[in-house]
């Protein structure tokens, strides 16, 4: 009983490791396919973000490229004198910033407004080393020893300049004049398929909870499984516009990218589940032998015990000076002897009948025999113990054809140990009636009693070797359970069949068909 609880708390401990790990398993897959989801989006934001910016840019460039005078010029200058003696040089340092600003008509980046202030920014720097002796002479148009001079745009600070400034105007302007569905669809597209998501997806940009033009067809607003990010940031880095993605067939992708692992799981754990039932169930089938065994041992001592009483009792009997001259005695108690020990051997021989019958090795020849013939034998061997029990044997020969392919022998057996089983189980005096009748081209053999009875359970099992029902003390009725298994191998072996018909406290009714010949 131990071992059983102690398998049933390792099965249940491996089916909730099993349960718990797939489920960290979806989890872990869920919050991936997230975290790869907001990356592609995140990056699709940026890039349509950098592209418009970069667009517009390089048209500012080529427009301040090509417009001579600036409405506004800012100067930032800076000059920086070092005199060295150790090596007699003086070296001058001059830097400045050039600001540029235009006004120019915002018609050209097609943003809806009058005008758009824009700006260049250019960078000078100049380095000189004069001798110092020149220097003292101010000798101004003498030439530097070292002259370094470097020009330039600053175009990351214009750049970034515009940004600001086109922050602020691209924010009134459409959204549809801004992005394409297509752009979309081949950024998400190229940057889902890097990380192995490769299925269907409705994406939109809604502003301010209200939907835009720029959706897919197919796009259904569904909180709890619909991914979002900002997209079009103002000059306060704060956006109006989020770009909106959901995934009709997500879960049925997340559960597909562990189905191998949940198959392999559910097999093994199937295994498990149908091994610790075998186990059980043999377990149980042990106990239930272990019990047969040990009724079968118990009651084939209680059989054996007396008849050796009985020997022993009239073996000191016959030795015995006042009863050893007297051969009447003697003879009775030979007899006695002799009756006892044949009822030992009896017993013997059915535990070897049903041993040989197990291994196929009981060799049983078959002759045409008249079934009717079979039942009158059987009987003369038990009428004496009928009649001494003040009971009946009652025969409805009614077959009109009863002539059978049987072993005489082992038939006669069968048909002896029914009768013998009608005798066992009537507590009263046996009322016995043995019929027969023909059904087409096979002959039915009846033998009912009016005895005990039998549970429905009993009538399933009333044929498996060693069965014995039950009644408080199993020695009430004496047998071994071998009777009744012995006889259905023998009708089982004559291409027959038998079955039972009981009620509790009503009799039972065994019945044998069996094929008839010509």
């Amino acid at each position: 009983m131990l071992l059983v609880v102690l398998m049933s708390l390792s099965l249940i401990g491996i089916i909730f490791v099993q349960a718990r790990y797939i489920s960290d398993s979806v989890k872990n897959e869920e919050e991936q396919f997230t975290f790869n989801v907001k990356k592609a989006l995140s990056f699709v934001s940026k890039d349509i973000e950098q592209r418009e910016l970069n667009t517009y840019f390089r048209k500012f460039q080529r427009l301040v490229d090509q417009k001579k005078d600036a409405d506004t010029i800012a100067i930032t200058q800076l000059l920086f004198n070092q005199q060295n003696e150790s090596t007699d040089e003086t070296l001058i340092y001059r830097s400045g910033i050039l600001e540029e600003n235009y006004k120019l008509s915002s018609s050209i980046f097609d943003i809806g407004l009058d005008s758009i202030n824009i700006k260049r920014i250019i960078s000078k720097s100049e380095t000189k080393v004069y001798s110092n002796k020149s220097v003292i002479e101010n000798n101004v148009n003498v030439n530097p020893v070292l002259s370094i001079s470097k020009i330039g745009r600053f175009n990351e600070a214009e750049k970034q300049s515009f940004e600001e400034a086109f922050k602020v105007l691209t924010s009134r302007t459409p959204i549809y004049k801004r992005v394409k569905k297509e752009e979309i669809t081949r950024l998400l597209t190229k940057k889902l398929h890097e990380d192995n998501i490769d299925i269907d997806y409705e994406f939109a940009i809604y502003s301010n909870d209200l939907a835009t033009k720029v959706q897919s067809e197919g796009f259904e607003l569904k909180d709890d499984k619909t991914f979002s990010v900002p997209i079009f940031q103002n000059e306060n880095s704060q956006n109006n516009f989020r770009l909106l993605v959901n995934f009709p067939e997500r879960n049925k992708f997340i559960m597909s990218s562990i189905l191998g692992m949940t198959l392999l799981s559910f097999i093994f754990t199937s295994i498990i589940i149908i091994a610790y039932i075998s186990a059980l169930f043999q377990l149980l089938k042990q106990r239930k032998i272990s019990e047969i065994k040990n009724d079968f041992i118990n009651n084939m001592t209680h059989e054996f015990k007396t008849p050796i009483a009985t020997i022993n009792l009239a073996l000191d009997a016959i030795k015995n000076p006042k009863i050893i001259d007297d051969k009447d005695k003697v003879m009775r108690y030979l007899n006695m002897i002799k009756e006892e020990n044949k009822r030992m051997h009896a017993h013997v021989e059915n535990v070897l009948r049903i041993s040989k019958l197990e291994k196929n090795e009981l060799n049983i020849s078959k002759d045409s025999v008249d079934l009717h013939d079979l039942v009158e034998d059987a009987i003369t061997h038990i009428e004496l113990i009928v009649e001494d029990r003040q009971g009946f044997i009652h025969l409805h020969l009614d077959a009109d054809k009863s002539t059978v392919l049987a072993s005489e022998t082992h038939f006669t057996n069968v048909i002896v140990n029914m009768l013998d089983n009608a005798i066992k189980y009537s507590p009263e005096a046996p009322k016995i009636d043995v019929y027969t009748e023909t059904v087409g081209n096979s002959i039915l053999l009846k033998i009912k009693d009016q005895g005990s009875g039998m549970s429905k359970a009993a009538q399933k099992r009333v044929f498996e070797k060693f069965y014995r029902e039950h009644t408080g003390n199993i020695h009430n009725v004496k047998g071994h359970g071998l009777g009744l298994a012995y006889v259905k191998r023998i009708v089982d072996d004559h291409q027959g069949h038998i079955s039972v018909e009981s009620e509790k406290g009503k009799g039972s009714t065994f019945i044998v068909k069996l094929p008839l010949i010509s």
